[in-house]
């Protein structure tokens, strides 16, 4: 999540969201996407995925459901899909976050702009994300929620571009990896265009 300098894809409404994964020195541009991941290998992606968290959270009675926390808005469309190939009780919640800055260069000021509504005090808590690039923000939102005490927290996303990694960050649970590519669909967006395709594309890009 983030970017060292170049725009982030949680930036705030005074800087858009569309530069949430543009590799560096490239503008996208709004032309026809380019098929990337299909939607039968994304359903099967969350199955396996969902199988997984399944085996690894296993319902125990007097036990509060699994915590599902879903970062906007990007994660809203595989949190559906995820939550229902997740074979035991949940409960969802959801936050957002910005990186304040230009639109050009963040300041390295993150600050929540939705908080979540539930008390995860001793809770298992799965933190959902549409796609992890820099790690920034998702390793300060990680920071934050450990404060308020949940038992566990582990992070699931179905994207990974770990070319673009600056913050190390734990992720238990990988979907699928990709190229150093602006992508969009399946959630994701180009200035709130794309998100409801059910595939993953890619957006041509020009060189800045």
């Amino acid at each position: 999540m983030g970017h060292l300098a170049p725009p982030h894809r949680d930036d705030p409404p005074r800087t858009p969201r569309l530069f949430d994964n543009v590799p560096m020195n490239v503008s996208p541009q709004p032309g026809p996407p380019e098929l990337l991941i299909p939607a039968e290998r994304i359903l099967q992606t969350v199955e396996q995925l969902g199988r997984r968290i399944t085996a690894d959270y296993p319902e125990r009675a007097g036990e509060p459901p699994l915590h599902l926390i879903g970062v906007l808005k990007g994660s809203f469309v595989f949190l559906a899909d995820l939550m229902r190939a997740i074979k035991r009780e949940v409960t969802i919640d959801f936050l957002g976050a910005a990186s304040y800055g230009s639109s050009t260069q963040s300041s390295g000021e993150i600050q929540f702009t939705k908080h979540i509504e539930d008390d995860i005090t001793g809770r298992d808590v799965l933190l959902v994300e549409d796609i992890v690039d820099t790690g920034l923000t998702l390793d300060w939102l990680c920071s934050q929620l450990r404060q308020r005490g949940p038992r566990s927290l582990r992070v699931v996303t179905l994207l990974d571009k770990p070319s673009r990694r600056i913050k190390p960050v734990e992720l238990a649970y990988i979907g699928i990896e990709i190229p150093d590519k602006f992508v969009v669909g399946y959630g994701l967006d180009y200035n709130q265009r794309y998100r409801h395709l059910r595939e993953v594309y890619v957006l041509p890009a020009t060189a800045a």
